[in-house]
């Protein structure tokens, strides 16, 4: 499982002596690039060691080049109705920030932006390794269109609710934001290419024997690998299939089936033993007691104390 840096209220930008850069060891990855030009920190950011991941900004107007980066950039807008213009070398387009359009931005490309006002968008940094990964699953190609405010709103919509199911839950936020790289992908190189594709319906689930694994590995207290790379290499699958035939076989994604089970565990603990919330937490792997009662209050509208009151 590849380490993931969460970074919530940045007090500094990284120093030039800090650069990651990509193989080639000619292009910042995205997350430097964006912090550079936009002079500030994100308001959050979930990192994978390889520039992979999800970051929500807040910043002022915005007249620079964004030189080219390492990762596709894709952005949802989340902010008040704009015009902004972006330049690249004699091509010009202008376009109307709102909420509902997308940004794309593919690797290796370069383009000047001129935005008038504060913006608070959401980005994901994808490596075109996972888009050509998710797209030879699927039997798709992988040429990402340059995209300046372009009404879609279902990609929108799923990168905007990113920064919120975040849990402070290691395996939870795992598989959330694996499964929601692969998600995005799929919806890119269905919407977003010179040839979109057509990507079919899962056809089945998964075999008995291989869903009792993948829930037995799930459901582990042990330090097993939750990550959805592990449950689909046990499974013989890809990642994409993995995910189709899982939810399939149980009519949830592994993320929320484990999202489930937590809940379940935590409810039994509140009602059937006298432990503490902050041992609870503790044992069932959050950060803290706040990520815990966080989580459990968005998806019961208790906090755990009173749910425990009412459940006895």
């Amino acid at each position: 499982m590849s380490k993931v840096v969460l970074r919530e209220s940045l007090n500094e930008i990284p120093a030039a002596s800090q650069v990651r850069r990509d193989l080639a060891g000619d292009r910042p990855t995205a997350d430097v690039e964006m912090a550079r030009v936009l002079g500030t920190v994100p308001f959050r950011m979930a990192l994978e060691t390889s520039g992979a991941g999800i970051a929500h900004w807040k910043h002022d107007s915005l007249h620079d080049i964004v030189e080219p980066m390492s990762h596709h950039v894709i952005m949802a807008y989340n902010g008040t109705v704009q015009r902004m213009e972006r330049r690249s070398g004699q091509s010009v387009a202008i376009g109307t920030f709102r909420p509902g359009v997308v940004i794309i931005i593919p690797e290796g490309s370069s383009s000047r932006w001129d935005i008038p006002k504060p913006v608070d968008v959401v980005q994901l940094y994808l490596p075109q390794a996972t888009l050509q990964r998710v797209a030879d699953e699927a039997g798709a190609r992988s040429e990402l269109l340059e995209r300046t405010a372009h009404p879609d709103p279902v990609t929108s919509r799923l990168l905007l609710s990113a920064t919120d199911v975040l849990e402070g839950h290691e395996a939870l936020d795992t598989l959330f934001r694996q499964q929601l790289m692969d998600l995005l992908a799929t919806r890119l190189l269905a919407a977003h290419t010179g040839s979109p594709s057509t990507i079919g319906p899962a056809r089945g689930g998964l075999a008995p024997r291989t869903l009792l694994r993948a829930i037995e590995r799930l459901r582990s207290d042990s330090d097993a690998d939750v990550s959805l790379a592990a449950l689909a290499a046990e499974a013989g699958l890809s990642r994409f299939h993995f995910c189709r035939a899982f939810k399939d076989s149980t009519g949830l994604s592994p993320h929320a089936w484990l999202r489930q089970h937590r809940l379940e565990q935590a409810m039994n603990m509140l009602r059937d033993t006298d432990a503490s919330v902050v041992s609870i937490a503790v044992t069932l792997g959050y950060s803290s007691q706040t990520a815990f009662a966080a989580a459990f209050r968005k998806l019961t509208g208790d906090s755990p104390s009173d749910w425990r009151r009412r459940a006895r």
